[in-house]
Formats: C-alpha cells, structure tokens, sequence
C-alpha cells in the first residue's frame, strides 16, 4: 500500500485551467487520506493470484478510490448531510463552495474512468471493469442507494429494506472491489461473484460499524461529522446500539468463516487487512 500511495500521489488528476483553486480543490480530498480500503481489498486479490501485474491494477485501484471520495464529498453537500468535517479535513463545500464542491464530485467520477481506460491491461480486461464499477457505483449499486437513503428519510422502512439500502449505497462498491480485482488476476465468473457474495457482507458490516461510530465517537475522533443520522435509515435508529452491535458481531464471525475457506494465496492476503477491521465497532 505505500507503493500505491506513492503511485496515488503522483498521478492526481489536473486540470488544464487558470481556474485558481479548482486543481487544488481536486486534490484535496485524496490527498486527505482515509483508509484505502477499496483499492487494498482489489490489490489484495490481484497480488493473491498475479502479483507481477499488480502495478498495472493501481491505476484500477485508484479509479475506484476517486470514485469513492467523490461520493463522500457529494453526501457531505448541504442538500444530502450537511456535513463539516471529512477525513479529519474541513468538507470541500466549507473550503471552498458548494458548486466547486459538486464539480469536483463530477470530475472525480468521470476520471475514474479514464484512469482504467489508460490503464496497462489488456482491453477486454478494462470493459469488463469499466462495466462493472459504472453498474456498482451507479444504478446498480452506490447512487441508486443515496437515493433511497435520501428519499426515505424521516420514514422508517422495514428490516429487509434497511439491508437493501445499505447493500446498495455501501455494499456493492466494496464487493465490486474484489470482483474487479478477479477481473485483473484472471479468476473465472465463478469465484468472481463469490468474491462479489463475500464482499457484499463486508460492506453491510462496514455500514453498521459506521452508524455504531456515528453515535459512539465524536467528529473529532471520527474524523467526520457524527451524530448527524437522527432521521436516516440507520441500523442505530433501527435495532439500536445493542441491537447493531449484535448484528456487526454476527457478520464478522460469518467473514472469518468464509474467509477460512478461501485458498491460501487469497486468505494470505485478504486476512492482515480485514482484521484490521472486522472488530471496528468495538472501539
């Protein structure tokens, strides 16, 4: 991961302009930091099965990072959470503006783009990843479930539902990571969707820790703005603290069993970095 990050800040988008803050508002928030946990879960997998090509996936790796800081900043705009504080960092709508805010959103998300398109791989490899991030991160996944999210808010849905809105919103992209790095390693459709099934409940324990620490940690300690869910379909505001606890528990040991059953390159890989975080909501 020092490599990626090394390769990461080095190869920021920039943009041809005289605008006098649009590049560095591109910048900032990749340049914040966060946890990179999407692009080591796909590095992860590659280095698991190909690791000669694993450089030619950190141009994937990043896509999706940019992709999924993008989405942060647009749920931090005052017309979804209103939020100040991201990644220990004031929200790019504070520092600058919300219009600077929402094209760089734009900007990052179209890049993504490019960065797998001038990816070293080959190019039935780059469709079949463009397909699969523009399905997960869009209709298919991520957007169509901030719009669930937004539009219900201050309605409770039912139990069935609340997992469908986060498999959705933060699921789909997690699991797109992995598939996405079967892609690049060359693993058949089969293991790619079970990577897929996998990383869908790595994504739905990923969101209760989050609304665990949304009520158990300040924005400091978080780094973002918390306590901000009170109308939100969250698991806190469903099954409670306990109730949500319960419930990250049980996913977590259903993780360490799946991944006891994966072969040994993959689990090698994949076990230093989820244990890192499958206790998360612990504190």
């Amino acid at each position: 991961m020092q490599k990626f990050e090394s390769y990461l800040t080095t190869h920021l988008p920039e943009a041809p302009s005289f605008h006098p803050t649009f590049n560095e508002a591109l910048k900032a928030m990749l340049l914040a930091g966060g946890k990179r946990f999407r692009p080591q879960l796909l590095l992860a997998v590659v280095d698991a099965y190909e690791p000669m090509i694993c450089e030619s996936a950190y141009p994937v790796a990043m896509a999706l990072e940019m992709l999924h800081t993008y989405s942060l900043i647009h749920d931090d705009l005052p017309v979804m959470d209103d939020a100040d504080l991201r990644r220990g960092e004031p929200t790019l709508h504070k520092r600058y503006d919300e219009v600077t805010a929402v094209l760089v959103g734009d900007a990052l998300n179209t890049h993504a783009f490019y960065m797998i398109a001038t990816a070293p791989l080959h190019n039935d490899v780059k469709v079949a990843l463009i397909k699969e991030l523009s399905y997960s991160g869009g209709i298919g996944g991520m957007v169509l479930g901030q719009a669930i999210d937004c539009y219900f808010e201050g309605e409770k849905l039912a139990a069935e539902q609340i997992d469908f809105l986060h498999e959705y919103k933060t699921g789909r992209l997690i699991a797109a990571s992995l598939k996405m790095g079967a892609i690049i390693a060359g693993l058949d459709e089969k293991e790619q969707e079970e990577l897929f099934k996998f990383g869908l409940d790595l994504g739905l324990l990923f969101q209760i820790q989050d609304d665990i620490i949304d009520v158990t940690q300040s924005s400091c300690e978080a780094g973002k703005t918390t306590g901000n869910d009170e109308d939100k379909n969250s698991y806190i505001n469903h099954f409670g603290l306990e109730g949500s606890l319960k419930r990250a528990d049980n996913l977590a040991e259903k993780i360490k069993e799946q991944m006891a059953n994966f072969d040994l390159h993959l689990k090698d890989k994949l076990e230093p970095i989820l244990n890192q975080y499958l206790n998360r909501h612990k504190g």
